[in-house]
């Protein structure tokens, strides 16, 4: 009832058995353990945790700010609540390469079931804006590298590694360096804004581990149905910020519409119901629990 009836361990098994499965995971974004939640009620296959949606939580633009206590124990408290595998951003690792071994270190430790490290030069920025500068390709191996070595924890803890040199190096120079990273323990690979169909089968055919695709909106490409992707071959899909978008939207519009009028009444048909966020929360649940443990009477 507290925590799922299922190790971290466990977690990480099944999510490896899944990726052998041919089929396509859905990994929708989350950014609260109540969402969490949400996302494992709706069917879907895993949670994503964006390094974005924590940064813009906190406050801050997707610019690095963010430290590895806060994403660990941010990790922590997001993967708990489910029993879904759940894979988290660690931007740049947090450092030089013995940075990146701890990272991966801490993020099994949390519960978390895998992990991308990207190969941008920090600060970095969003994958989908322009000027974005990455560090060498030896260099990015070689924090991949240090990273596959904090996995002597838990063999099934996926590392992923992100490319984001598409945008400004091309797609060869992407797929070169996805090899790279493959040759230096990535488990599978993430190349953030492809921009068309073409590129993602391009990329598909010349690289052999699992891949992940990220349907963030508003980006550089369309957003490609769950049918498509799976016709080319993938293996994960995220959408790591379209819950946050959402509830931020409908927050913003909620907040405005308070203010003009004095009343949220007209709101009530756009929110969680009380009864709702019981069922999600398992009130019954607890309540049974408590009055079995209390239900003596003392003389």
């Amino acid at each position: 009832m507290l925590f799922p009836e299922i190790t971290p361990a466990q977690k990480r098994a099944n999510f490896r058995a899944a990726l052998k499965s041919g089929k396509l995971l859905q990994m929708p974004g989350s950014w609260s353990p109540l969402a969490s939640m949400a996302i494992e009620k709706a069917g879907f296959d895993g949670v994503y945790i964006s390094g974005s949606v924590l940064s813009n939580d906190l406050g801050y633009p997707d610019i690095g700010l963010t430290s590895l206590t806060e994403v660990a124990q941010r990790g922590r408290q997001i993967a708990r609540t489910t029993k879904l595998p759940t894979i988290i951003d660690i931007d740049t690792g947090f450092g030089e390469p013995m940075s990146a071994t701890r990272t991966v270190q801490e993020m099994i430790e949390m519960g978390l079931a895998g992990c991308h490290i990207e190969d941008q030069i920090n600060p970095k920025r969003c994958g989908h804006l322009d000027g974005k500068s990455l560090v060498s390709r030896d260099e990015a191996s070689r924090k991949v590298a240090a990273a596959a070595k904090g996995k002597k924890l838990d063999e099934n803890f996926l590392l992923i590694a992100r490319t984001d040199a598409r945008a400004s190096e091309g797609l060869d120079a992407a797929i070169d360096r996805a090899k790279a990273y493959i040759d230096a323990g990535a488990d599978c690979i993430f190349t953030e804004a492809l921009e068309n169909e073409k590129e993602f089968e391009t990329f598909r055919k010349a690289v052999s581990v699992p891949l992940l695709a990220n349907m963030t909106e508003f980006g550089k490409g369309r957003l490609f149905t769950y049918e498509e992707l799976s016709n080319l071959g993938y293996n994960i899909v995220i959408y790591p910020v379209t819950t946050f978008r959402l509830a931020m939207g409908a927050t913003v519009e909620g907040l405005a519409e308070i203010k003009a009028k004095g009343t949220q009444e007209g709101l009530l048909g756009k929110m969680q119901t009380r009864k709702d966020l019981y069922a999600l929360t398992r009130y019954d649940e607890y309540n049974s629990f408590d009055q079995n443990i209390f239900n003596f009477t003392l003389k």
